[in-house]
């Protein structure tokens, strides 16, 4: 008999509780939700963006040969080469059949140009509880610029980053920069 007392009032509260929420949610109200979701998409991404930043600046501190690349910090990186000092970005990393395209800009920081270049480019995982370089996979190329880059101008040169998808690629390392025309 008790348990038939316990039940009659839990049942009605139920009803009258699922009256409440079946009101029509109104237009603003969804409108603040579209907005709030959208800011944590942003606060999201910018807190990725934060810590690849954070990642990058501590991989170039350490590194007295080469520039690394993080795509999700987005910013680019000064390299002094026995060449002069350019100024590396990745843009429009976007996913292919085979893995990840992107462009590298490299540009003239010094007031004298430098000349024809190649590079050897590397580029690989991130380990993802440490924050660290996986360089056991990593992949590389020799790209070549092959006319001089004048004073503060630019050059953008098309990468394939094979075997990782954009969501992969954890960095691009940029070392053992020479001139194109030494033997």
């Amino acid at each position: 008999m008790t348990i038939r007392m316990l039940w009659a009032p839990a049942a009605l509260s139920l009803l009258v509780l699922s009256g409440c929420s079946s009101t029509p949610v109104s237009p603003q109200v969804k409108q603040l939700h579209r907005e709030v979701s959208q800011l944590n998409q942003q606060m999201r991404q910018l807190t990725n963006q934060a810590s690849a930043l954070e990642i990058q600046g501590q991989l170039n501190s350490q590194s007295s040969q080469g520039a690394w690349l993080l795509p999700q910090a987005n910013t680019p990186v000064e390299l002094q080469t026995q060449l002069g000092k350019l100024r590396l970005s990745l843009t429009r990393v976007e996913g292919e059949a085979s893995g990840s395209r992107a462009n590298l800009n490299i540009r003239s920081t010094d007031d004298k140009p430098v000349p024809a270049l190649n590079a050897t480019v590397v580029w690989g995982e991130m380990d993802p509880a440490s924050g660290k370089p996986l360089n056991a996979d990593s992949l590389s190329q020799t790209i070549s610029v092959p006319a001089s880059l004048m004073p503060r101008s630019s050059v953008t040169v098309p990468l394939r980053l094979s075997g990782l998808s954009p969501e992969q690629l954890g960095y691009v390392r940029i070392h053992d920069v020479t001139s194109a025309t030494t033997p």
